[in-house]
Parts: structure tokens; C-alpha cells; sequence
């Protein structure tokens, strides 16, 4: 079935690779998605419900985090077979694989393994996830949710290695609202990302990326 995202995107339609919005330069440059407008809980149709993972911590009104880090097992390698392959299907699965990463370091606050993926100087890595920090900061976390792939390409690149297009959904859950006084509910929403993979030591390194995202995607 087809999936449509609604969003002011700023470069989606170009998503073809990460120069399209880019200025000229050799490296990508990635525009910060929109803020997703979910500050309207909805009357349960869709949110899944709360496990109480995380969103404690506006009880008291203090300020002060409270709730621990839900204990959420990290993705597992054996279901990315081959990303650790010099193939373009090797890249395309490493760049599954730490897409899922950065959706886990959302919901626990450990980015270790995130940042062992990318490379140093990925200000546009830094810019997809810039999220994690104001969390851990907060000890206040997104609640646990699943990622359905809606499609995978694998492009043509001039300034890495391999190019891979990837698009897919999480579902419904609970995050921070914006000054963690509280908690908001995320519907579904879709992301269409395009990563930029370089083969580094026997590994595959995301060098680059650029991302949109909106929400309502059923259609």
C-alpha cells in the first residue's frame, strides 16, 4: 500500500541524493526536519498505551529528572545481514541498521553505539540526532515503538561511496512535550532519509545524511 507523507518538506521532493539541497559543496547539507505538530494528544485512536517507561518525571514539578532510562535491548546485528559486506547491499543494510540505532538512542539515551557509526565530522549526523542530547540532559525519553520499512533504493552518489534511500514509519507513542513538563503522544509518523556510506577499515561509516518526516502518512 501506498504511504504519503504531509509535511512542509524542505527538501523531500529532491530526496533523489544528499547534494540536492545541499549548496554547492561537496558535503551534504541537511536541513533540521520540522518540528512534528503533535502537541494535541489525540482520545486514544492510534497511541499506544503508556508502560510508564520515562514519563514520570513531571510529577513533582521540580525540574529535576526523575525517571530512569527505559531498559530497551538495542537492535540486533543478525537482522541486518551482510552490513558488515563491502556491497551495496551491505551499505544499504548498515544504514538500516543505524537508522534503528538512532531510534534507540532516542529511547534510552545511549548513543555510544550511534556514534561509532558515523563518522567525526558528520555535522549532518549531528543535526538528525541533536534530539538525544536534550533528552539525556532531562533523563526524559521517547517510549518504545516499532519501525516498519516503507521502501529501500540504492542510489547513484558522487561524493561517498555508496548512496542509500531509505523510508520508514515508527508507530504511535509517547515522547517529551517541549519543556519536559509533561508527556505528548506521536502518532505514526514516516521519515524518508537518504544516507550517505563510506567503507572505512572493514566497516561501513554513515558520512552523511539528509532527512524529513511528517505525520498522518495513511492514504
Amino acid at each position: 500500500m501506498s504511504r504519503r507523507l504531509l509535511t512542509a518538506a524542505a527538501c523531500g521532493a529532491l530526496l533523489l541524493g544528499l547534494t540536492a539541497c545541499g549548496d554547492g559543496s561537496d558535503s551534504p547539507v541537511t536541513t533540521a526536519p520540522p518540528e512534528v505538530d503533535i502537541s494535541a494528544p489525540s482520545d486514544g485512536g492510534g497511541g499506544e498505551p503508556s508502560d510508564g517507561g520515562g514519563e514520570s518525571g513531571a510529577g513533582d514539578g521540580g525540574g529535576e529528572p526523575t525517571a530512569a532510562a527505559p531498559d530497551i535491548p538495542p537492535p540486533d546485528p543478525a537482522e541486518y545481514a551482510g552490513m558488515d559486506e563491502n556491497t551495496a547491499e551491505g551499505a544499504e543494510q548498515a544504514f538500516r541498521y543505524y537508522i534503528a540505532v538512532s531510534m534507540w538512542a532516542h529511547q534510552t539515551g545511549d548513543d555510544s553505539l550511534l556514534l561509532e557509526m558515523q563518522g567525526p565530522d558528520c555535522e549532518s549526523c549531528q543535526e538528525f540526532n541533536e534530539d538525544i542530547s536534550t533528552l539525556q540532559d532531562h533523563g526524559q525519553y521517547w517510549s518504545e515503538f516499532q519501525i516498519t520499512d516503507v521502501s529501500t533504493r540504492i542510489l547513484s552518489s558522487e561524493n561517498f561511496d555508496r548512496e542509500i534511500g531509505y523510508d520508514f514509519v515508527t508507530s504511535a507513542h509517547t515522547r517529551p512535550d517541549e519543556d519536559f513538563s509533561g508527556t505528548i503522544e506521536a502518532p505514526e509518523i514516516e521519515y524518508i532519509t537518504t544516507g550517505g556510506m563510506n567503507w572505512v577499515d572493514g566497516r561501513w561509516i554513515l558520512e552523511g545524511i539528509d532527512a524529513d518526516w511528517g505525520v498522518d502518512v495513511h492514504g
